[in-house]
């Protein structure tokens, strides 16, 4: 039910550099009409780095990985487009349906392709208020049980920091900062969180990831946390200001579950007239580019 691109299959064939990249962030992260044209600049950020780009969906119930544009097109402009993550995909697929995938799908997708970087824009985690709501992103058992590594900036500032690191650190994922030991925040450059390794090249993260290999940890994931630069983070005072406000009317209105992410950021795009995207999109192609120069390093080492 996973059909690879020609152009994905033969640069796997060869050994050659291939970076995964989500869906979910089109069809529900990014605001239409941008949402293509920001995709086709993510793709094109992995070539500047080195490999190629493989976007993975489920299009008409089947697999892609690696989209062409009608695919493309497709994930960013149908209204009938589902968020997939991984316990989603069999009765998506198996019904036909139209999805786009989290960072646990796409990560389960490319490991069993055999693609081993991922870049995304932040990942999943604990909730806030999780300790009444239970409510915490997939994507971190996904990660704890995946091979791959995965570039972000950090986890979305929306979230329980502290307890997705806390989480991250009893599944056993790895996390390090790249050229930093401070743990970014999406749109904010750090946390205010320390994090135990610092990362400095490529070919220091490359050489890390065989390391993981021969010492048999290559079950799960590594982190690599790669913060916004302080000029281009989002104005912290606006940050803060639009969290609250965007918090208080997800509890008004009763969002829960799966619809509180979309719908944070969706407000935090109005509140902060556009600059919560524009740090957005910076994030993203800073994360596509570092994670095409990581596999083409594993791919010469």
């Amino acid at each position: 039910m996973i059909t690879v691109a020609p152009e994905v299959e033969t640069a796997l064939a060869a050994g050659e550099a291939v970076v995964a990249l989500e869906s979910t962030i089109v069809s529900h992260g990014l605001p239409r009409p941008d949402n293509i044209v920001i995709a086709r600049q993510i793709e094109q950020a992995v070539r500047d780095g080195g490999a190629v780009p493989a976007t993975i969906a489920l299009v008409d119930g089947e697999v892609r990985v690696g989209l062409d544009d009608a695919a493309l097109e497709a994930i960013a402009t149908r209204d009938d487009v589902v968020k997939c993550s991984s316990r989603d995909l069999p009765i998506a697929a198996a019904r036909g349906a139209t999805g786009a995938t989290t960072v646990a799908a796409t990560a389960h997708l490319a490991a069993e392709t055999g693609i081993g970087l991922f870049a995304t824009g932040g990942l999943g985690g604990v909730h806030r208020e999780a300790a009444d709501t239970w409510d915490e992103s997939a994507d971190l058992v996904g990660l704890a049980r995946t091979d791959i590594c995965v570039v972000c900036a950090g986890v979305k500032s929306i979230l329980d920091i502290p307890a997705t690191l806390e989480r991250l650190e009893s599944l056993g994922i790895g996390v390090a900062g790249y050229k930093t030991t401070r743990f970014p925040a999406f749109y904010l450059t750090e946390s205010g969180y320390e994090l135990p390794w610092q990362l400095d090249s490529p070919e220091e993260i490359a050489a890390v990831l065989g390391a993981r290999g021969e010492l048999g940890l290559d079950g799960s994931a590594l982190v690599i946390a790669n913060p916004l630069p302080e000029s281009e983070q989002l104005d912290p005072e606006l940050h803060e200001r639009v969290l609250r406000e965007a918090l208080a009317a997800a509890a008004a209105e009763g969002v829960r579950g799966r619809d509180v992410t979309p719908f944070l950021l969706a407000r935090f795009h109005e509140g902060t007239g556009g600059e919560s995207l524009r740090a957005n999109v910076a994030l993203v192609l800073a994360n596509a580019r570092l994670a095409g120069q990581i596999a083409a390093a594993q791919a010469q080492a």
